[in-house]
């Protein structure tokens, strides 16, 4: 038994799906077949039920399935402390982070880190914050660089790098800019688009538009804070977006009462050994390891 064909069961396991298994570990579904087939006899026990497009984990796939995870952690683990043991920061680094860290807040410093580090393979994935937390608390993931919790999950630790000033901004002709000042018993009554409700800025902004009786009128959500920019620029309603993408397509609305920020950082397994490759990355962070 290999510990590729651990980690193709637990990916089939994670996403009930081969195909999409083979997708996060970069395998065609046949690759993740052969993986599993070889797996179950080796072990001479069938692990997923398949009937129609669906697959179930039979009683031996679920009692394996916590070693499995045990195992890889285990062997990760030995991966990096035996990397931090050679002298050299070499080896994969696999991190999380969004998009909008990832274009507005990471390139100088990864810039800085292939630069110092360049026998480092980083493997950088794209995705929301919420999702890049979960991903580090399952060990899939061995930093987050994202926009931090309240309060980090049991699992994580973290460590907040920067502090991300945000402003509720409009198009330059929208009513509320031709406004002076608006009150936001005002702003509640034109349409907003904001950050998706599961997103940890959505709730920042939420809490404190809250704390001051305004219930905003959501048009659409959407993840993505460039495309949030795009929809204010053309008019479709107000937001809440970092004051580091302010431009000439939109303006800041200055509400006194409202200061709103959230806060930027890294996030890592509490109870998982960091590898060379991360201290190093979170050394350049100014993160204390």
């Amino acid at each position: 038994m290999d510990t590729h064909g651990l980690s193709a069961f637990i990916e089939v396991a994670d996403t009930g799906s081969f195909s999409k298994a083979g997708e996060r570990l970069h395998l065609s579904q046949p690759a993740i077949s052969k993986r599993i087939a070889a797996l179950e006899e080796a072990l001479g026990q069938p692990l997923f039920d398949r009937v129609g497009r669906r697959i179930d984990l039979t009683d031996a796939g679920r009692t394996l399935l916590p070693h499995a995870r045990r195992v890889l952690a285990e062997m990760e683990d030995a991966r990096r402390a035996l990397s931090r043991l050679s002298g050299t920061v070499s080896g994969r680094l696999s991190i999380g982070t969004s998009h909008h860290i990832g274009l507005h807040r990471l390139p100088p410093v990864l810039r800085n880190f292939t630069q110092a580090y360049p026998d480092v393979d980083l493997d950088i994935h794209f995705m929301d914050s919420e999702d890049a937390c979960e991903e580090v608390a399952q060990g899939r993931l061995e930093l987050g660089i994202v926009t931090l919790p309240d309060e980090a999950p049991e699992a994580l630790l973290m460590q907040m790098v920067w502090r991300d000033p945000l402003s509720v901004v409009v198009a330059p002709n929208h009513p509320l800019a031709k406004a002076g000042i608006p009150g936001l018993r005002e702003l509640a009554t034109h349409p907003a688009v904001l950050p998706d409700e599961r997103t940890y800025t959505h709730r920042i902004v939420m809490s404190a538009l809250q704390a001051h009786g305004v219930a905003p009128r959501i048009r659409l959500s959407t993840n993505y804070l460039e495309t949030l920019k795009m929809l204010v620029a053309i008019g479709l309603g107000w937001s809440v977006l970092p004051c580091s993408m302010l431009d000439d397509s939109i303006v800041a609305i200055d509400r006194p009462e409202l200061s709103l920020s959230r806060d930027l950082g890294a996030v890592w397994h509490r109870g998982r050994t960091r590898s060379g490759p991360a201290r190093a990355l979170l050394g350049l962070l100014g993160v204390s390891v």
